[in-house]
């Protein structure tokens, strides 16, 4: 018997890194999966069938069930027909991953409206057309797995990721919202930030110091992104039915908890400020709860634990 014994699942993107190594893992616990991926290229170029149909054989191959579909997240017909497919060929729809993503990291002031808009396509609007494609069915058969997929570059930042970052931390809120609009229709939705070894993750430039590339390689290596996957695999069962609107962070063997926001520090003053009050009273009040501008290696530092 697996945890996932009965239930379908769409994974888009999983033809590779992540996706792929869930997709495996949801049909080894006996998930039905239909496996999405374009082929496209790291930053949204071309598309094969390859990648898709690879993953779908190996599950096949392995004696579970699959199909693969080779639409794009970033149409919401395409993923009309994604959960038509899946209801049609393989029975129905439970669970949705969605890792899909492409990037076009540029410094923010030499970013082009089209770098913008095609990252914020794939993963924000990515993430809007698949889940809303399928949140009916999931309301009306009472029952949905929704695991959305965020990165530490939305929650802390990232150098030369306006783009993608913003696009990440819209995908927190999407999350939250929808957890708290179904969870009396047992339908959970959480949000994985996954640190992977991955390609979307090899594209971005090595470190010109040395000892940085060293120390990426080795942080790289201990993140496999088959260490992902028994995360998701749980969030999708029927047991996670209580967990929803979570943030987690996984780098190999580690699993974080994120917080949300909420208030740290208030100040009042009777009959409201002035910008002179502000800068005199109220900021050097708030000075002492200001966070850090730091990225993923100041809040996670160091080497992975396995």
């Amino acid at each position: 018997m697996g945890m996932l014994d009965g239930r379908v699942a769409i994974v888009a993107g999983g033809g590779r890194g992540v996706g792929a190594e869930v997709a495996k893992m949801f049909a080894a616990n006996g998930a039905k999966v239909l496996v999405n991926d374009p082929g496209v290229g790291g930053g949204g170029e071309g598309g094969e069938q390859g990648p898709a149909e690879a993953i779908a054989n190996e599950i096949k191959a392995g004696g579970g069930d699959a199909v693969p579909n080779f639409g794009s997240v970033a149409s919401y017909e395409d993923c009309l027909g994604m959960v038509q497919q899946a209801r049609d060929e393989l029975g129905g729809l439970h669970i949705i991953f969605n890792p899909a993503g492409i990037l076009r990291d540029r410094m923010f002031h030499k970013m082009s409206p089209d770098d913008w808009q095609d990252v914020i396509d794939v993963h924000l609007n990515g993430h809007f057309n698949v889940n809303r494609a399928a949140i009916n069915l999931f309301r009306e058969q009472e029952y949905g797995r929704i695991i959305m997929c965020s990165s530490t570059s939305g929650l802390l930042g990232n150098i030369g990721q306006a783009n993608y970052g913003a696009a990440k931390m819209g995908i927190v809120g999407l999350s939250r919202i929808v957890a708290m609009e179904s969870k009396s229709k047992n339908v959970t939705s959480n949000v994985i930030c996954p640190s992977a070894d991955t390609r979307m993750t090899r594209s971005v430039p090595t470190p010109k110091d040395p000892d940085a590339a060293k120390m990426r390689e080795e942080r790289l290596s201990r993140s496999p992104a088959d260490a992902i996957a028994p995360l998701i695999t749980y969030l999708a069962s029927e047991g996670a039915g209580h967990v929803t609107g979570q943030i987690f962070h996984q780098r190999g063997g580690e699993l974080s908890l994120y917080g949300q926001p909420r208030p740290t520090r208030m100040v009042h003053h009777d009959g409201g400020w002035t910008p002179e009050l502000i800068a005199e009273s109220a900021m050097p009040a708030l000075e002492n709860q200001f966070v850090d501008i730091a990225n993923s290696r100041a809040v996670h530092p160091g080497l992975p634990m396995n």
